[in-house]
């Protein structure tokens, strides 16, 4: 059988947290990702690629708080529409270019995507999300009377940000769409920055002023689609317990058990690892094959088994071709 794969971009595929993101560095990072997925493409691997916005949507939010006075804003679920255009046709034309080069016989298809978010979400009373500039705390001041609808928090000493709720994805709109390309054979790029969030007001879609974050929703969609593997690429090669920590160890290979267990006694907090891995344990119990997390570099690897952390139901469901680190 084929398999399907949802591959979801971290931050550092698109761009580096020591450069000023610019256009040109965007193409050349996204490229150099590309190339490190060539032995994908090339296999009979079915493929969705998802990924983050989040310096995106910040450049953006300062362009419409910038151009408020000439034109009139925009809402935040407009600029996450906005991001997935711009990306999707990033990653559309190289990878359109990658294929004719290498007389690889594929399609792309960028798939504007919407998530279904509940109204009632707790996160929507405990807005958590940084998102857009950072303000000194006179202008925070003068944003809380000018935009009563914003919530301003205090990022750092003296430096606020706004924040929005991140609610949990419950369905991904698209994925009937999503899921026929796929079977056509086309790589499919969905879900950019973890869906554009929107909710049933009676029998019409509103858009929702928050983000969702893109590895549950990757998660989600892969669940939904019936995916074999959900691989999740970040900045590090493995997960590790006691992170930066004395007695640090890269783990190979989880069992969901041992997943649950390392992420119940904190070791993969909420602000990196944490929702990475709470990802993998909802796609498994869903019913996914497995889930790895690795590098940009090494998907190719892990995909052969020889990479990467690999978090599966049980040891006695399916043997690795390793084995395991702990």
């Amino acid at each position: 059988m084929l398999e399907t794969l949802v591959i979801a971009l971290g931050g550092n595929a698109i761009t580096r947290p020591d450069e000023p993101g610019t256009i040109a560095q965007q193409f050349a990072h996204t490229a150099e990702t590309l190339e490190h997925l060539l032995p994908v493409f090339r296999s009979d691997h079915k493929v969705v690629i998802t990924h983050g916005n989040g310096p995106q949507i910040g450049n953006i939010l300062i362009r419409v708080e910038e151009g408020e006075r000439r034109v009139p804003p925009l809402p935040l679920d407009t600029c996450v529409a906005d991001s997935q255009g711009g990306m999707g046709y990033m990653i559309q034309r190289l990878a359109t270019e990658l294929f004719h080069r290498e007389g690889i016989r594929r399609s792309v298809a960028c798939v504007i995507t919407q998530v279904l978010v509940d109204r009632n979400d707790p996160a929507f009373s405990s807005p958590t999300k940084p998102i857009g500039s950072f303000y000194s705390a006179a202008d925070a001041e003068r944003l809380r009377h000018e935009k009563p609808h914003w919530v301003l928090r205090e990022i750092e000493q003296g430096s606020f940000r706004r924040v929005v709720p991140s609610p949990r994805p419950h369905d991904v709109l698209e994925k009937d769409a999503i899921s026929e390309l796929v079977q056509s054979g086309a790589v499919v790029v969905a879900c950019g920055g973890g869906g554009i969030p929107v909710a049933w007001e009676g029998n019409s879609l509103g858009g929702v002023e928050g983000v969702i974050d893109k590895d549950r929703t990757s998660g989600l969609l892969a669940t939904q689609i019936r995916a074999h593997k959900l691989i999740i690429v970040t900045s590090v090669d493995q997960v590790a317990i006691r992170y930066h920590q004395p007695g640090q160890q890269w783990l190979g290979s989880l069992t969901l058990a041992e997943a649950r267990q390392h992420l119940a006694a904190g070791e993969f907090p909420a602000g990196s690892m944490g929702p990475k891995v709470e990802a993998a344990i909802d796609f498994i119990e869903q019913g996914g094959e497995e889930c790895i997390i690795t590098s940009t570099e090494q998907v190719a690897r892990a995909l052969a088994g020889n990479a990467g952390t690999h978090i599966i139901a049980s040891w006695g469901r399916r043997s690795l071709s390793f084995p395991p680190d702990n």
